[in-house]
């Protein structure tokens, strides 16, 4: 047995096979549900198995998840690492033209998604030729996706239902390695995604924190088991974020990893987060910055006031900026909870909580781990105390990025005997350790946890004919963290000149809803350097002076 993902599930599953493993949820007010024990989630992640191999799919070949939150999810992510195929996360909100890059860019041999994007699916197949097989979750109309480019016959087709009903429940798969790999898609520095490649015994002990992130890692493989078997239950994990997002299939995997329950909801919706919080008696909830906690306390201080939370010993979020007037709104209405504001990344994992004096006067701090530093970029080395460089994490840490040896050499490094990661937040450090987050990437913005670049919104605005110029910035948002905001300069000879709401409308077009900016100013004149480099203080100048941002799009 090695540090596999499927290995260490398994031993969980054999040790404790009549415990609840996985409940889910589905649309709010509909009381649907489905539990799985171990045994249960075991059995039917096997019959997946065996369907994706009677398909065609093998060892190293990489299968998407163009799913929302459910048991299909975790099915079909634990049927790929029994099979040694690699599970590739895809971002459901992404439009055609996303999507084709990321099915192309992951070399998908296979795609499970769910019914209501089969239009956008089919579309997108079309044009990715090494795509052979698809199976939807849910029914609906047949995709009848086209022959992909380069491909004489249509990729095979199967419903979720059917697959699974057909495949066998036995686990009679081969051999795994630590060496196994997982691939987390990330936003890239044009906008479009890459691939973090993980070895899975690195992702066990920089995401999983080995098998306890507030604990001591274990020490062989087998111990895991052991550690369950000597273990009570009664801890409840419930993700909220979708499970295409790396931080909430990497609580997934914790939770199952201690061998307690796991609560899925499809969609978040906030007065039914809080619902199956007192009904399920959850201990751990997981979300992503002021994006979510807040609507969760206006609930809490509104329809869903004397909601039982009395079970609920911490509250963690990642990937966005949670504010401190938010969370000592929430620990007004739920003192008993420990809120803990964490760092991280999909190239990193898990690198360090927010430390108590963590704020607006202070910054963003954080104690990290033994592994995480700050270095100079250019000699990467660690700076002196007082010192500005970037983050930076080394041990268990990924190969690189699928598909781009370049951006990988920028990114990973080997020094003084270790695998490094350099990570793209600007950061100082104290005497004591203590690490300030000044940035993350120099013009990156981050909307409730969602990476959005500039240069990708700017060129899907450029793309319409009567834009002359755009240049594109975060504004600061109360709920989201940032808004994406554009200052537009349109072309003079337009017959009909278009409208801030016009521009917003070609934008969908282009871009998932939570790239469309949210405010538009509409300028005489773009500024930018004599070299023709974007203004963006400019552009950050104008937008506050003068926005009024329209609601978020999907």
């Amino acid at each position: 047995m090695e540090y596999n993902l499927a290995d260490l599930f398994e031993s969980v599953a054999d040790t404790v096979p009549d415990r609840e493993a996985l409940v889910h949820l589905d649309h709010p007010g509909t009381g649907a549900e489905r539990r799985l024990t171990y045994d249960g989630l075991d059995r039917a992640a096997n019959r997946f198995a065996h369907h994706l191999t009677s398909s065609g799919v093998r060892p190293g070949e990489h299968v998407g998840l163009h799913l929302y939150n459910g048991v299909e999810y975790v099915q079909t992510l634990l049927a790929c690492l029994k099979i040694r195929a690699v599970p590739v996360n895809v971002n459901y909100r992404y439009v055609e033209g996303e999507l084709v890059h990321l099915y192309r860019d992951a070399d998908l041999a296979a795609l499970v998604f769910d019914g209501e994007f089969t239009a956008r699916v089919a579309a997108a197949a079309s044009r990715a030729p090494k795509l052979r097989h698809l199976v939807r979750v849910g029914g609906g109309p047949d995709p009848r996706p086209p022959a992909p480019r380069g491909r004489t016959a249509p990729a095979t087709f199967a419903e979720f239902a059917e697959a699974e009903a057909a495949g066998s429940p036995e686990r009679d798969f081969g051999p795994r390695s630590g060496d196994d790999l997982f691939l987390i898609y990330t936003g890239g520095t044009t906008g479009m995604p890459k691939g973090v490649m993980w070895r899975a015994e690195d992702l066990f002990f920089s995401g999983l924190g080995g098998g306890a992130p507030t604990g001591e890692p274990v020490a062989r493989p087998e111990e895991l088991a052991e550690r369950v078997a000597a273990g009570g239950e009664g801890l409840v994990f419930f993700p909220t974020p979708p499970l295409m997002h790396g931080t909430s299939t990497l609580t997934l995997f914790i939770g199952l990893d201690y061998g307690q329950k796991v609560v899925l909801h499809r969609k978040f919706a906030p007065e039914e987060v809080l619902r199956t919080v007192e009904r399920e008696r959850v201990t751990a909830l997981s979300l992503v910055g002021d994006a979510m906690l807040r609507p969760l306390v206006d609930a809490l201080a509104g329809p869903m006031r004397g909601t039982d939370c009395s079970s609920l010993l911490a509250l963690s979020s990642s990937g966005a900026v949670l504010s401190g007037t938010v969370r000592e709104q929430f620990t007004a209405l739920v003192p008993h909870t420990a809120v803990l504001n964490n760092f991280g990344s999909s190239e990193s994992g898990f690198n360090g909580t927010a430390t108590a004096d963590s704020g607006p006067a202070n910054g963003f701090r954080i104690s990290v781990d033994a592994h995480t530093t700050v270095v100079d970029p250019d000699t990467r080395r660690p700076v002196a105390p007082g010192g500005t460089g970037r983050i930076a994490l080394r041990g268990h840490v990924p190969l690189g990025y699928y598909n781009d040896p370049a951006k990988s050499a920028e990114t990973f490094f080997e020094a003084e005997g270790a695998r490094w990661v350099l990570l793209g937040d600007t950061a100082t450090v104290d005497a004591d350790g203590v690490v300030t987050v000044l940035g993350r990437g120099s013009q990156c913005i981050n909307t409730g946890g969602e990476k959005v670049y500039p240069e990708e919104v700017e060129e899907a605005l450029k793309s319409h004919p009567g834009i002359y110029d755009a240049l594109v910035a975060g504004l600061p948002d109360e709920r989201w963290g940032q808004r994406v905001a554009a200052v537009v300069q349109l072309r003079g000879d337009a017959a009909v000149p278009l409208t801030a709401e016009g521009v917003r409308a070609h934008a969908r077009t282009r871009l998932a809803g939570y790239k469309v900016p949210r405010s538009v100013v509409l300028a005489a004149h773009i500024q930018r350097s004599p070299s023709g480099k974007a203004d963006y203080r400019w552009a950050r100048r104008i937008l506050r002076e003068a926005t009024h941002p329209a609601p978020p799009d999907g």
